[in-house]
């Protein structure tokens, strides 16, 4: 799952420590053949030891598969802090948005036994499906696996767990939806979306009348030899997975289980991936059609508004985020690719139909973006050793800008872009001079570009380019174009419309003074379980309005003193994960619903009893209570008794998560100056504090 916004969405989660040198790579799995890919298993260890020691991965672990035999398996870095725990070819990890690809080739299962047809409407599948936007009736089942169904995005509240598969997430994702409207006509065009996964994997369960995990056991793993294939809703083995950790705390973290698990909740190990990879590789496995197959590499993307082709890793299939991958596409080969981020599980999986190969990576900590570039690495070694290709291409660049003369209506572009949470101000100058500021961010330097006579904005290195398009909806966008290199792991490109010009907003006098009273103010998330793995990451949402955007909070557009809703269409991951703001008060305190997420005021925070011990029970509603750190109390370290039923999180001025019970209940926090308190469990649980 991949994140852009504060609140649980499935944006890349900080990258983790890496806290001991690699170990190097491990011993293969048993059907790992003898002979052969020594230059790429070299290459293959080196370049994930370099993951583990520069890129910020706990431990990696990898595997290529050729012709149906893996010939490449290692694993780098560490497993439990002590070093008691080998990393093995059996450590499983979570893959994330990889388990998009399992959902899709299970509704293409269905469809294949002609229980589902594509391009009929979901109700059919599931007819308690509603919204509020007559439209929903439009939804296919390709609209939801090429992302274009229309869904604000995420309804991902409680669905990542310490240790923990409360399916609420899952559970309540159609009442969820019954209470939305859709953001764009269902089909007009794919950008990520999370719950359109969600609902394919509770389409797959009405229609074939088992549970998504039974599913996938039956008509994948078993039949496909995956013995380390799991879900929340198996039985785990917790000290076979793969050792957790987060930049802060050094004790291991708990597993986590994402309850999602049609959207991001699968574990696997890399071998087991690589043997998945034989159902797209043209290895005879039985498992789907080769017209299921086909169909689900095809470019779904082009069906929608989207950029011109150019290098690019985002270029949607039917559960692939590529169906034409750079750098292969510079080979003429054709690489399908998915990759996975929960907030603290990375995976990427690159599958190469016309040579029968692929690769998996998987890691705790990193990310799926490095995790990709070694597997495209371990695939292009392997290409070259076996003689598939000369040799592997140097790096590229779109050349030093040309400076020529702006045309003038160009001016006319200026102004200020929106995306999810994101806001730039693009200023354009006679001269030729492109400038791309941050107002989130006043302190970072503007991003300057040269108007070119290929009629693009370049960077001086020549690695980006930006153009101003009007897209065939008739909307304004940045269309972005860009290399990056990372040393020893090669280069990626993307290509996408990254941001949309905002529309003036006049908004009335009496409800912007309703929005300036919000100006600065800090809203708190009541309505997280004390599981919860994004404690780590809460913090505090903060109101912000900007000079630079009026009538705007952020992306959003101010529709009323309560509420705003971002109405921009990005395509590609510009729009993904819209939640609009909702705010209403009740027994004099104010509350936010933001998506699924309820948020309450700065204003109802008391501070926390300074003294040495105190108690806070949590109410019937069952949300989370906060508190303030009064000066007083900085300094001094609190200790939460243990309870099953409840844990703590302390935050200091900045939002960064400092102690969470969950993690180090044993060991007390220190608490910061300025800093909050959250106590969160199942209503009625009574948590004593101690403070010395």
């Amino acid at each position: 799952m991949r994140t852009k916004k504060l609140m649980l969405m499935l944006a890349i989660a900080a990258m983790m420590l890496s806290l001991l040198a690699p170990l190097g790579a491990a011993a293969a799995a048993s059907d790992v053949a003898p002979l052969g890919y020594t230059d790429t298993q070299k290459a293959a260890s080196e370049k994930a030891a370099l993951l583990t020691s520069q890129y910020g991965t706990t431990s990696v672990q990898y595997a290529l598969i050729d012709q149906g035999k893996i010939v490449v398996s290692g694993q780098s870095g560490i497993n439990d802090a002590a070093g008691k725990k080998p990393l093995t070819a059996n450590t499983m990890y979570g893959i994330g948005s990889t388990s998009k690809v399992f959902t899709a080739a299970a509704v293409m299962k269905l469809v294949d036994a002609g229980k589902i047809n594509l391009d009929h409407p979901v109700v059919e599948y599931i007819p308690d499906f509603t919204m509020k936007d007559d439209r929903y009736k439009q939804i296919t089942p390709r609209m939801l696996l090429n992302h274009s169904a229309g869904f604000y995005g995420s309804s991902l509240s409680n669905a990542f767990l310490f240790s923990d598969n409360d399916s609420y997430a899952h559970d309540t994702l159609l009442q969820q939806l019954s209470e939305q409207k859709l953001k764009a006509d269902p089909g007009a065009y794919s950008v990520y979306c999370n719950d359109c996964f969600t609902l394919s994997e509770i389409m797959v369960e009405k229609v074939s009348g088992i549970g998504f995990t039974s599913f996938i056991h039956q008509y994948f793993s078993k039949p496909l030899g995956m013995p380390n294939t799991k879900t929340p809703q198996d039985h785990l083995d917790q000290s076979a997975m793969a050792a957790l950790y987060f930049p802060g705390f050094r004790d291991q973290l708990p597993n986590e289980t994402t309850n999602v698990i049609g959207t991001g909740g699968i574990y696997s190990t890399a071998e087991d991936l690589a043997r998945f990879s034989q159902i797209f590789t043209g290895h005879e496995t039985g498992i789907l059609s080769a017209d299921s197959v086909k169909a689900m590499s095809q470019p779904e993307y082009k069906k929608g508004f989207w950029p011109e082709d150019a290098d690019t890793v985002f270029n949607y299939g039917l559960g692939w985020d590529s169906v034409n991958l750079f750098p292969f596409s510079d080979y003429g080969i054709q690489a399908l690719a998915k990759g996975g981020d929960t907030l603290l599980y990375h995976a990427s999986l690159v599958v190469l139909p016309g040579e029968n190969m692929a690769a998996a990576v998987l890691s705790s900590g990193g990310s799926s973006t490095t995790n990709q570039m070694l597997a495209s690495q371990i695939l292009l070694h392997a290409l070259k050793e076996k003689g598939a290709i000369d040799g592997i291409k140097a790096e590229k660049s779109y050349g030093k800008p040309t400076k020529a003369d702006l045309p003038t209506e160009l001016l006319n572009s200026a102004g200020s872009y929106g995306a999810t949470n994101q806001l730039l101000t693009v200023a354009i100058a006679k001269s030729g001079e492109l400038s791309i500021s941050t107002p989130q961010a006043p302190g970072s330097p503007a991003q300057k570009f040269t108007y070119s006579k290929d009629g693009s904005f370049l960077s001086e290195d020549g690695n980006v380019k930006v153009n101003i398009v009007k897209a065939k909806n008739d909307r304004t966008y940045l269309w972005v174009r860009q290399y990056l290199s990372l040393p020893g792991l090669g280069q990626l490109a993307l290509s996408e419309y990254s941001n949309e010009k905002l529309e003036p907003n006049d908004v009335p006098e009496e409800t912007l003074a309703a929005w300036k009273a919000r100006d600065g103010k800090r809203y708190y998330v009541i309505n997280e379980k004390y599981t919860s793995v994004a404690l780590l990451l809460l913090g505090a949402m903060k109101v912000q309005l900007f000079k630079e955007a009026p009538g705007y909070i952020i992306d959003q557009k101010i529709t009323g003193p309560n509420t705003a809703l971002a109405d921009h269409q990005v395509p590609v991951m510009g729009s993904r994960d819209i939640s609009p703001l909702n705010f209403y008060e009740q027994d004099g305190t104010e509350y936010l619903r933001y998506g699924t997420s309820l948020l309450v005021s700065e204003d109802a925070l008391k501070p926390l009893y300074a003294g040495k011990h105190s108690s806070t029970t949590i109410s019937a509603n069952g949300y989370a209570k906060w508190y303030t750190i009064p000066d007083n109390a900085a300094g001094k370290t609190i200790k939460v008794s243990p309870s099953s039923k409840g844990s703590y999180a302390v935050y200091d001025e900045n939002g960064t998560c400092v102690g969470l019970g969950t993690i180090n209940s044993a060991n007390p926090t220190v608490l910061p100056k300025n800093g909050t308190v959250m106590f969160a469990g199942e209503a009625g649980t009574k948590l004593q504090i101690t403070l010395k």
